[in-house]
């Protein structure tokens, strides 16, 4: 991309409009999730089609993210972001017009497609205002993503209580997101590819320090998927408590890694990447002791919340370690992308095929082993860390290409 220079007032708007558009990609998450037995119902399918249904969704991630880069080069990175976010947004209105499995899974391919590919742009431009406001701001844009996703849950929520058509919810939130991301791109960093800048390939395997940073992030998803999916579980049949605290469980897990994404900027500029992951494997290990060796609700919630915050920051700095990594930030970043995404999608099943073969604290076991795994890698973290000498911002914004 083109070297341009932004007032540094004019880069604080634009994270906050980044900030606006990971609110607006996690609502359209939480808009889908709470209607996903409305789907079920009207497309007829089992639990286990339903199972296989929701597996599409990160196969289309997974093939569509690595284009992202070629799409941001071809229209610039502005032009690429509001595209590819109201694709996304739009696309939440298919799955719930799906009549059957086949277009069921069609629809959460697409559906998959396009929340891939405006992930890894929203984050290739969290990355770059990082990198010009010099200071920690991926762990609060994800904390964003996380409250954007209550959000939506929340009127998704209300919407199933009131009975209402999973169709027109899905019509209206989609409207109204759409609206709201186009609002949102107006203030984004425009970034155009330079003039000499050769253009990525279309399709193209991540580059090796992705791999690293992937399966930093990879041993994180994994623990969140786990815990998201099973902890509940874990509580009602290991620990054999009421079906209301066992969902408490889930529930605090999840606030827990909310508040720690909003507040870790500050921990991440005061000790740095590598620290600040090293001692949140250290939480998250400790969490996932307690899971496994507690053997009463109340410390296992306390491990459940510990895991939350243990990882909660580990794949915003996993991104903002793979935009630093190499020549290629968005095809890096597609690569971590891609691994997270591959982790969100096996976790589930492997904790419950390794629960069937032992048991769930087996699995959790497992987990523990993971969350150690940050411990020991978070060096491959250290092109994200923040711990360096602070750059002045310019005074004046001389853009070489007026938006």
């Amino acid at each position: 991309m083109s070297a341009v220079v932004y007032a540094h007032s004019e880069v604080r708007r634009a994270r906050y409009a980044v900030a606006a558009v990971f609110a607006v990609h996690g609502a359209v998450t939480g808009s889908f999730a709470t209607r996903v037995p409305w789907i079920q119902d009207h497309a007829g399918v089992s639990a286990g089609q339903l199972g296989l249904a929701l597996a599409f969704p990160a196969l289309g991630a997974s093939v569509a993210m690595p284009l992202a880069g070629s799409v941001s080069h071809r229209f610039g990175a502005r032009t690429a972001l509001r595209g590819l976010l109201a694709l996304w947004t739009l696309a939440l209105v298919l799955p719930s017009l799906a009549p059957n499995l086949l277009t069921l899974c069609l629809a959460l391919f697409v559906y998959g497609a396009s929340a891939g590919m405006s992930d890894v742009a929203m984050n290739a431009l969290g990355v770059e205002v990082e990198n010009r406001l010099n200071k920690s701001i991926m762990s609060g844009l994800h904390g964003m993503w996380s409250a954007g996703a209550l959000i939506g849950s929340a009127a998704g929520t209300l919407a199933a209580h009131l009975g209402a058509d999973a169709r027109l919810h899905h019509v209206l939130a989609a409207g109204v997101l759409t609206v709201l991301g186009l609002v949102a791109c107006t203030w984004v960093l425009d970034l155009q590819p330079a003039e000499d800048e050769d253009p990525p390939p279309r399709f193209a395997l991540p580059p090796g320090s992705a791999l690293l940073i992937g399966a930093v992030g990879f041993c994180a998803v994994f623990a969140e998927g786990a815990s998201l999916d099973w902890s509940a579980v874990y509580l009602r049949d290991q620990l054999e408590t009421s079906a209301g605290l066992a969902a408490a469980c889930t529930t605090g897990f999840t606030l827990t890694m909310a508040v720690a994404r909003l507040a870790g900027d500050k921990v991440v500029d005061r000790f740095g990447a590598v620290r600040t992951v090293r001692v949140s494997g250290v939480l998250a290990t400790l969490g996932g002791l307690l899971v496994v060796l507690g053997g009463h609700p109340a410390v296992a919630m306390t491990g459940f919340a510990l895991m939350g915050l243990g990882i909660a920051v580990v794949v915003p700095l996993c991104f903002a370690a793979a935009g630093r990594a190499g020549s290629n930030p968005s095809l890096a970043i597609a690569g971590v992308a891609t691994i997270t995404y591959t982790s969100g999608l096996v976790a589930p099943s492997a904790i419950g095929g390794l629960a069937q073969a032992t048991s769930l604290v087996v699995s959790f076991g497992l987990v523990t082993v993971l969350a150690c795994c940050l411990v020991v890698f978070a060096k491959v973290l250290r092109a994200g860390d923040r711990n360096r000498p602070k750059i002045s911002p310019p005074s004046a914004a001389v853009p070489d290409r007026q938006p």
